[in-house]
């Protein structure tokens, strides 16, 4: 003869199983229902780059044409910075690694700091970084060039008063702009965040995934 008793408790277990199981395959659902919308969100355009004409830490001549067809995250440091710089410098090193796996994309660091962040002292810092020369620009050139690209184009802060000059800093955006192939600004992101990659990279596929 059965035992009610065990019979109950057989009974909760494969409750329970059952429950964990729905719980389980349910979340597995939600997850691909998220993954899928964010792999479908579009990225509004906030933004237009002008054309440019800089130099990297190689010497060589970096224009906007050369990053036509491109997905690409650009920054803003100076290589004597007693800020965050380094912290900043540190997140795009982090974003090497996982985007030399989507081809087409590149990292662009701007100097605000132009007159003294020559192409030798930025090869120099580049260094400290491990910087692929070919998937991690340096840009430097005049001042006055530099500084309309960066508030007119990026549409952030730099400021190099008098005052600052005195403490040798320079005030400056702490953001990540991911800029589309077409020159278009597509995103920004805080660049003092330790997650920066979590939110950067699935907005990069979204953008590869466009027709140029």
């Amino acid at each position: 003869m059965s035992d009610p008793r065990k019979m109950r408790r057989n009974a909760v277990i494969l409750g329970a199983v059952a429950v964990a199981l729905m719980v389980g395959i349910g979340g597995y659902f939600f997850w691909r229902e998220v993954k899928a919308i964010r792999a479908a969100k579009a990225l509004p355009v906030l933004g237009v780059v002008p054309n440019f004409e800089l130099i990297e830490r190689s010497g060589k001549s970096v224009s906007l044409a050369d990053l036509r067809g491109k997905v690409w995250v650009a920054d803003f440091i100076f290589t004597h910075c007693a800020g965050p710089c380094p912290l900043l410098s540190m997140r795009m090193q982090e974003l090497q690694e996982p985007l030399y796996k989507m081809p087409g994309v590149t990292l662009v660091s701007i100097s605000v700091d132009p007159e003294r962040d020559t192409p030798q002292v930025f090869r120099e810092y580049a260094k400290r970084y491990e910087a692929d020369e070919e998937r991690w620009l340096f840009l430097t050139g005049e001042k006055a060039d530099v500084y309309g690209l960066i508030r007119r184009g990026f549409q952030v802060t730099v400021d190099n008063s008098p005052e600052e000059e005195e403490n040798d800093q320079i005030m400056h955006s702490l953001r990540f702009a991911l800029v589309d192939q077409k020159g278009q600004v597509r995103a920004y992101y805080n660049g003092m965040e330790p997650d920066l990659a979590e939110k950067l990279l699935p907005d990069v596929e979204v953008l590869l995934r466009e027709r140029n």
